[in-house]
């Protein structure tokens, strides 16, 4: 039985795409997949200032789990943040928080509850958290 070329010609294509899909859907061991790593806030165990290294935005350390650890970057200053005791998390929607736009912090004040919208959120390695020290 011989294959009809128009099937062949067909099925060289699906096969192709299938190999595309399959390398660009393999796990990439970089930065930015470290970067996107999600959590469940009910993981979270507490938090701790970090270094500001920009102006105008505020960031926080949160302690997750037992050994993880997450960068917060603030959209701005976020009053009260490096000095706050307590601090909540306003989380939108279910599930895990991955990026910024999954929660707001909100810090107490003197003058009631300030909600700082959060503009970036990743995963610190164990060099980012000893550089920090």
């Amino acid at each position: 039985m011989r294959n009809h070329p128009i099937f062949t010609a067909l099925a060289l294509p699906l096969a192709l795409a299938g190999c595309a899909t399959a390398e660009r859907d393999a796990p990439v061991d970089t930065a930015e997949s470290q970067a996107r790593s999600c959590f469940f806030l009910n993981q979270v165990s507490g938090f701790n200032d970090a270094p500001d290294i920009e102006r105008g935005s505020d960031r926080i350390i949160v302690n997750v789990s037992v050994n993880d650890k997450y960068l917060f970057e603030t959209f701005g200053s976020c009053p009260d943040l490096n000095w706050t005791q307590t601090i909540g998390f306003d989380q939108r929607g279910p599930g895990q928080i991955c990026q910024g736009i999954d929660v707001d912090l909100v810090v107490p004040t003197s003058i009631g509850p300030q909600r700082c919208p959060v503009r970036m959120i990743s995963k610190l390695s164990k060099a980012e958290i000893d550089a920090m020290k």
